[in-house]
C-alpha cells in the first residue's frame, strides 16, 4: 500500500464491504493508524463517524469530507512573518538526517524573496563537522554567509556570535542550526536550553521561533521527537520535510493533538524553491485524495 492516499485506501475499503458494519469500522481505524494518525485519533474519528446519525446514507465523498472536517482542528497552519522586525532568529531543531540544513537553505531563499530579509546562517551543530561543511556550501550557493567555528566549538557561542556580527552588518534575520545527537537525551536538551537562554537574553524570546523539522517518512518517531525538542525549549511550529503527498504527512495530526504545535511549511523537493507554506485545507485535500 506503500504510495498509495488515504482516501485511495478507504474508497477500496468502501467499495470491498459496501455497508457502514461493525467490519467496516474495525478495517477504518486499523486504516488510519497505519496513515500514521495515531491511535487516539484513529479511535476517536472512528467512534464519531459510528455515532453520527447521517453517517448512514453517506457515499465516498460525504465520508472523506467528513473525516475532513474532523481532522481540521488538527492541522493549524504557523504564520512566520518578520518584516516588521528589524532582528530575528530561527532555531532550527530536528534529529540527524531529517533534512536540517537543506530546510535552513530553502528558508533563506523563501525569506530573501517572499519578505526581503537578509539572512545569515550559524552553523549550531558543532559536534558533526560534515553538518558544519554542508551549511557552508549552501551559504556559497546562495550567497548568504555562514557564522562557524571549528568543530566541538561551544554551540551558543557560534550563534551568539552570528547575532552580533549580523547587528554589525545590518543582517536582519538569522537561522541557526543546532545538534540532533548527542551522548544522551540529557546532554542534548541541557545543551538546547543553554542555546535558548543566550538567545532570549540577546534578542528577547519574542524576536525568536524555535522550528522543528520532521521527516514525514518516519512516522511515530517524529511525534517522540517533538515531545523530546518540546520538552526541552518549547517548539513554535513545525517543517514538514520530505513530504511524499500521495501517501505520508499523517503523523502532524497527533503531533497537533498532542502538543498543539502548527506547521509553518512543507518540503515538497531538493531544490531551493521547493518549501511551501503550510495550507491545512490542501494538506487534508492530498491526505484523504480529496478532488
Amino acid at each position: 500500500m506503500a504510495g498509495i492516499s488515504l482516501g485511495k485506501k478507504i474508497r477500496g475499503l468502501l467499495s470491498r464491504k459496501g455497508a457502514l458494519d461493525e467490519a467496516f469500522y474495525d478495517e477504518l481505524e486499523d486504516t488510519l493508524i497505519e496513515s500514521d494518525l495515531g491511535a487516539r485519533t484513529a479511535m476517536d474519528l472512528v467512534d464519531s463517524l459510528r455515532d453520527s446519525k447521517e453517517a448512514r446514507g453517506m457515499g465516498e465523498s460525504e465520508i472523506l469530507d467528513y473525516l475532513k472536517r474532523q481532522l481540521l482542528p488538527y492541522t493549524k497552519a504557523a504564520k512566520l512573518d518578520f518584516r516588521d522586525k528589524k532582528r530575528a532568529l530561527i532555531l532550527v531543531l530536528g534529529v540527524n538526517g531529517v533534512g536540517k540544513t537543506t530546510t535552513i537553505a530553502k528558508m533563506a531563499r523563501y525569506f530573501h524573496d517572499a519578505q526581503g530579509k537578509s539572512c545569515v546562517l550559524a552553523a549550531g551543530d558543532t559536534f558533526r563537522a560534515a553538518a558544519i561543511d554542508q551549511l557552508l556550501v549552501h551559504g556559497e550557493r546562495l550567497g548568504v554567509r555562514v557564522v562557524h567555528q571549528q568543530p566541538g566549538a561551544d554551540p551558543g557561542a557560534v550563534i551568539y556570535d552570528a547575532l552580533e556580527s549580523a547587528v554589525s552588518r545590518g543582517e536582519e534575520l538569522v537561522l541557526a542550526d543546532t545538534a540532533g545527537r548527542m551522548h544522551n537525551k540529557a546532554n542534548l536538551i541541557r545543551e538546547l536550553q543553554k542555546i535558548h537562554k543566550i538567545v532570549g537574553a540577546k534578542i528577547g524570546t519574542e524576536n525568536y521561533c524555535k522550528l522543528l523539522v520532521i521527516d514525514t517518512t518516519t512516522g511515530q518517531n517524529a511525534l517522540r521527537q517533538a515531545e523530546l525538542f518540546h520538552e526541552a525549549v518549547g517548539v513554535d511550529a513545525l517543517v514538514m520535510a520530505k513530504y511524499d503527498s500521495a501517501a505520508k504527512g499523517g503523523i502532524i495530526i497527533p503531533i497537533q493533538r498532542t502538543l498543539s504545535i502548527p506547521v509553518a511549511f512543507v518540503g515538497t523537493g531538493e531544490g531551493y524553491g521547493d518549501l511551501a507554506l503550510f495550507d491545512s485545507e490542501s494538506y487534508l485535500d492530498s491526505l484523504l485524495g480529496i478532488g
